[in-house]
């Protein structure tokens, strides 16, 4: 067992698995000598070299590109984008490049990248800086997406992004690298793509993850103590998507919601929800409701940051809701 946070489980994933393999190389801007936007790859320069860690211009482009070359010609490339805003730049070298080679060749070749990105709000970062753009990922066939809640999985499941064949687009939440947990990095972590059920209850199923796994959690026990139970389900992968945990709580609940910090029209929330719709549709008591951000940009205003995007507070009122149930004065 041992005590890290989020930013350092991150990093410790990096070094380990460039100590176990060296064809693991990291590239971005600001990744060496001055360790990372938001200090990941701190010090990792000096363990393994700048010919392993390579800071590079500012140009989102070219480090893309560069990675998608690098993995087709044999090297595990870990590029680092200082913030996912900045992922619609690099579109068709991820978009049209690595997504798609692996296919267009026959299957005789693949990408096997990482890329590393940190989203969503809690910074005062501004419009340009806070985004959660997990739905252009999302959308794109040929990437693979995996968007960590805790330490643990921040460790594990970048060590298995890191193993898979084709690219990964691996979202850090930028409000919980300081996040502090006790972890047992030698224990068994649950297999790539599994969603984990992170609260079980009987009343109804919460859908969510990244960052507002927290929030959810944070409602859970304020519903609890108004007498409603909700299974809270932590998706850690939206690509590949484990809908048979969801489907399972679902069909034996009867109620469902979905929680996302991206914008409610046509985001993540929206395609789960049309998901549950469809496939639990005999077993569902009540519509699934969306709680997702608001459709504005994020202002850098503190109030209005926090305002645009789901708390604990919205979370629980709408699940008294939609249980029938009122909250307490």
């Amino acid at each position: 067992m041992i005590e890290l946070t989020y930013r350092d489980a991150l990093r410790k994933a990096l070094a380990d698995a460039m100590t176990e393999d060296p064809s693991v190389i990291l590239i971005g801007e600001e990744v060496g000598r001055y360790g990372g936007a938001y200090g990941v790859t701190k010090d990792l320069i000096r363990e393994f070299g700048p010919e392993r860690v390579i800071d590079t211009p500012i140009s989102e482009p070219s480090i893309v590109g560069a990675a998608v070359g690098a993995a087709m010609t044999g090297l595990r490339p870990v590029a680092e984008l200082m913030y996912v805003d900045f992922i619609g730049m690099t579109m068709d070298q991820l978009g049209n490049q690595a997504a798609k080679i692996r296919y267009m060749f026959g299957g005789q070749i693949g990408v096997p990248m990482v890329l590393r990105t940190q989203g969503g709000t809690g910074r005062s970062a501004g419009a340009q800086h806070s985004q959660s753009l997990e739905a252009y990922v999302m959308h794109t066939p040929g990437l693979r997406l995996a968007m960590p809640a805790t330490v643990a999985d921040a460790y594990h499941l970048l060590r298995q992004a890191l193993r898979r064949p084709d690219p990964v687009v691996f979202i850090e939440h930028k409000a919980l690298y300081t996040m502090k947990e006790t972890v047992d990095l030698d224990a068994e972590p649950l297999p790539w793509g599994r969603a984990a059920v992170r609260r079980e209850g009987g009343d109804l199923v919460i859908v969510t993850y990244s960052r507002q796994l927290h929030y959810v959690m944070d409602a859970a026990n304020r519903l609890a103590e108004q007498g409603v139970e909700a299974t809270v389900i932590d998706l850690r992968t939206l690509n590949p998507l484990d809908f048979d945990t969801i489907r399972e709580r679902v069909n034996a609940v009867g109620r469902a919601m979905v929680v996302s910090e991206g914008v409610m029209t046509a985001g993540v929330a929206a395609e789960l929800a049309a998901r549950i719709s469809e496939e639990c549709f005999d077993y569902l008591e009540d519509p699934v409701v969306r709680v997702a951000g608001e459709d504005i940009p994020i202002s850098v205003s503190v109030a209005l940051e926090t305002g645009s995007v789901p708390g604990p507070g919205l979370i629980a009122e709408t699940a008294l809701r939609l249980t029938g149930k009122r909250a307490a004065a």
